[in-house]
């Protein structure tokens, strides 16, 4: 019984508690708060929409010109959808907060999933319009809220109010509010009062009090917009890293660096550690090479590696993927040739038959020279997936919009270059280092006869970025 209680806390922990502990303090994956230099705040309101005050509320925005986000109920706006087409008519941004008000901390992911897409067809059939924005009930998120957001931003907030209840009043209200009162502020307020915990006349309260802070924002200079509007900005803003997301760099890169310590990693060039390389021996299934030969268990291997420490920095510093891809690119075109010479020169890689890596994005790859094959199913294709999944988030510059809208193609595959394609392609001419010519070296390949081909920026990041 103790062992079942013991999973059962590790369990919820990892499924609730623990997202919903970093999502509130950390704002991890969550967007809580604009830039401070817009002059403009966000009004969100929740749980309607109601047929008393929702209407209220629509006609006190219209005069003073404010626009606002409404997370609404799905049962709610299927009950109102009059309600819902003038927020839409209105110039209002309609956002997802589930079917029923209920946590996702008591509900499976399946259920949340279907609570969700439920809310969006609602909206989508009233107003002809899906919506990329989900705020949970009470802001509780699980486990799966971060994985499967399916391009949704989840959006918490900055202030809270208790405007719920009705004994805070009016005029303690207004004060509350008007003391955070700035620019970049997203403020949580709540239009209808009829859900677990609330008083159903609590919203008369929140439009005598919102009326007050609309007057004193036009007075400051400050305007209430949508939370795109302000969430625009802040995603220029979220490129730069935080401390936390530092934090977990940090702990990446000492794990990266205590594997290559470990397992004996050498840079191809030291001057330039982007890539670097173990000699093993193949444990895959086989591959044919275009030659008539094959790589099979046994056979020696060289085993490539990305400096993550490197991506990540080119990564932090590029202003889109293409940048990064760019980057990827001279560098990929530096090292290749460099370890060519290396299988030649170095007598420890002397019976090397081909260098290999798993790429998670592979389209194109065969323009540099490799081979691909699908990995078989089964834990290396799983931890694979995890591992490079986490990798890019970490290291690409947009490396979550990336998992959500290309998560057909991030499937990690095995990618493999014979030796003799690398030096076809890749070794210089250098007949006073080697002491040979190029075409008399036993593993060689003249490069006219394997079709060189460039590489597109495509075929480089498809097949640099994530190989483990």
């Amino acid at each position: 019984m103790q062992n079942v209680l013991l999973w059962l806390f590790y369990i919820t922990s990892f499924y609730a508690f623990i997202p919903g502990i970093i999502s509130r303090l950390f704002g991890f994956r969550v967007f809580r708060r604009g830039k401070n230099e817009e002059h403009a705040f966000a009004l969100t309101f929740d749980d309607g929409p109601d047929p008393v005050y929702t209407p209220q509320l629509l006609d006190l925005l219209q005069r003073f010109d404010a626009k606002a986000t409404f997370f609404v109920v799905g049962a709610n706006a299927e009950r109102h959808p009059a309600i819902l087409r003038r927020i839409h008519e209105e110039g209002h941004l309609i956002g997802i907060h589930n079917y029923v008000h209920k946590s996702n901390w008591f509900m499976r992911p399946a259920t949340v999933r279907k609570q969700i897409l439920c809310t969006e067809r609602i909206i989508h059939e009233v107003t002809g319009e899906r919506t990329a924005y989900y705020r949970p009930p009470w802001g509780i998120v699980n486990l799966f809220d971060f994985a499967k957001s399916n391009g949704r931003r989840i959006i918490l907030w900055s202030s809270m109010f208790g405007d719920w209840r009705a004994k805070t009043g009016a005029d303690r209200l207004a004060r509350r509010m008007l003391q955070k009162l700035r620019a970049g502020e997203v403020m949580l307020l709540h239009d209808c009062g009829r859900t677990l915990g609330a008083n159903a006349d609590a919203p008369k309260n929140m439009l005598i009090a919102l009326e007050r802070v609309l007057m004193e924002a036009g007075r400051r200079g400050l305007r209430s917009v949508r939370i795109d509007e302000l969430a625009g900005g802040a995603m220029e803003m979220n490129t730069s890293v935080g401390w936390f997301k530092k934090a977990v760099v940090r702990g990446w890169l000492l794990y990266e660096r205590a594997f290559h310590a470990l397992f004996r990693l050498e840079p191809v060039n030291p001057q330039e550690p982007m890539l670097h390389f173990r000699r093993r021996k193949y444990q895959g299934q086989p591959v044919d090479f275009a030659d008539g030969s094959s790589l099979v268990k046994g056979d020696e291997v060289l085993e490539l590696h990305f400096d993550n420490e490197r991506l990540y920095q080119i990564g932090s510093t590029a202003k889109t993927p293409m940048h990064v891809a760019i980057q990827m690119i001279r560098s990929v075109e530096k090292q290749l040739p460099d370890l060519a010479a290396k299988v030649v020169d170095d007598p420890r890689l002397e019976g090397v038959k081909a260098i290999y890596g798993v790429s998670m994005i592979n389209r194109g790859a065969e323009k540099l020279g490799f081979i691909i094959r699908d990995l078989p199913r089964g834990l290396f294709a799983a931890t694979s997936t995890l591992y490079l999944r986490l990798l890019l988030s970490v290291i690409h510059p947009s490396g979550q919009e990336r998992l959500k809208h290309r998560s057909d193609l991030l499937v990690p595959k095995l990618i493999v270059m014979p030796a003799s394609v690398l030096i076809g392609r890749f070794l210089k001419n250098d007949s006073a280092r080697t002491g040979m010519s190029l075409k008399d070296h036993p593993l060689s390949e003249p490069a006219e006869e394997m079709g060189r081909g460039t590489a597109s920026a495509q075929a480089v990041n498809s097949t640099t970025s994530t190989i483990a």
